[in-house]
């Protein structure tokens, strides 16, 4: 019965799939590049682009999520992972913005959320052993239940130190306090997620260490794979 039931599923995520547009999610640490990488796309008219909602995160009825996790992380993180997980969801199953788009691009993704943040705050004692479960509950149902199915993951890669720099140079105000040692466990996250058998579709690495116009030569590079291209239903 069980083997009867996964074949359905998958039969329903492939249909699924052959309906709606080719979804991309950039991906990478914290100051990585994600929302520029995002922008060299706007001038492709056939893309829904979606950056990191943070304005909203840090207005949830008048709260600052995203200030108050790292003034916390003990605190704040499972709230904090819990709204993310949401808003991430919105953006990844939300319809097409016309009927003349192929490809959704969204900064970081719901698989994020629970295989690089989510794993890390545990493993850093973040959350509580039932605040995890919830999480993990909370992203499988949303797996076996809704189409949350990445085609192609672009994984800006980059070293700690380089974007702790970054971070620093760009002071925006909930960041000032965020220590390196946080950037190290996020980039071991992103690494053991993204060369893991099971991460779900093809990943795309680029050298994001690099000034922006390297970096923007590789996504002129790989554009036509990043768009699609390569893609078959």
């Amino acid at each position: 019965m069980s083997n009867i039931k996964t074949i359905a599923t998958a039969a329903r995520s492939m249909k699924t799939r052959q309906s709606r547009p080719f979804r991309v999610s950039i991906e990478g640490n914290i100051g990585s590049g994600k929302s520029t990488c995002i922008k060299y796309f706007d001038k492709y008219p056939n893309i829904d682009k979606h950056a990191e909602p943070i304005a909203e995160w840090r207005n949830v009825s008048g709260h600052n999520l995203l200030g108050l996790l790292y003034s916390d992380l003990n605190e704040w993180s499972f709230a904090f992972q819990h709204y993310v997980h949401l808003s991430r969801l919105k953006i990844q199953t939300s319809p097409p913005s016309n009927p003349n788009i192929t490809v959704k691009m969204f900064e970081r993704s719901v698989q994020n959320s629970r295989f690089c943040f989510v794993e890390n705050a545990k493993k850093q004692n973040f959350l509580k052993d039932p605040e995890y479960e919830v999480l993990l509950k909370w992203f499988d149902y949303t797996e076996q239940n809704l189409d949350i199915s990445l085609d192609l993951i672009v994984y800006l890669r980059t070293t700690p130190q380089t974007v702790w720099e970054r971070m620093m140079k760009r002071g925006r105000a909930e960041e000032a306090e965020v220590p390196l040692d946080y950037l190290e466990q996020v980039h071991e996250s992103y690494e053991n997620w993204l060369n893991s058998p099971d991460v779900g579709c093809e990943v795309l690495t680029i050298d994001a260490d690099r000034n922006i116009e390297e970096v923007k030569k590789d996504l002129d590079r790989y554009s036509y794979k990043i768009l699609g291209g390569n893609h078959t239903n």
